[in-house]
């Protein structure tokens, strides 16, 4: 079985953007995942479209720790992970479906 990989996003106002990132990364071939979702403190509508996000499917894990900056927010990210491996990914992002594969792949062949 594949080793669980945590993915950490650190949100913050990005409503017309999180849906395309998140949908990105469930789709990603690599299917055993973690995905962290950190809510910086968002003033629009960005929380209720990550909590929509967790509410179908387990794999994501919605974080609401206030606002704290980027850092603070990966920081609260890294608490959480639980993954043999942690990729950060910006809300504005958006994954080839077989990049965390290749990634994995990478790292479980150099050992």
């Amino acid at each position: 079985m594949e080793k669980l990989i945590s993915v950490i996003i650190p949100v913050y106002n990005r409503e017309k953007l999180i849906g395309d990132c998140l949908r990105s990364v469930l789709a990603q071939s690599h299917k055993n995942l973690q995905i962290i979702l950190i809510d910086d403190g968002s003033t629009d509508d960005t929380l209720e479209i990550c909590k929509e996000f967790a509410a179908a499917d387990s794999r994501i894990c919605l974080l609401q720790p206030g606002h704290s900056g980027v850092s603070g927010a990966r920081n609260a990210g890294l608490d959480a992970a639980k993954g043999e491996y942690v990729f950060f990914v910006d809300s504005d992002d958006v994954l080839h479906p077989r990049l965390l594969s290749a990634l994995y792949r990478g790292m479980e062949e150099s050992g």
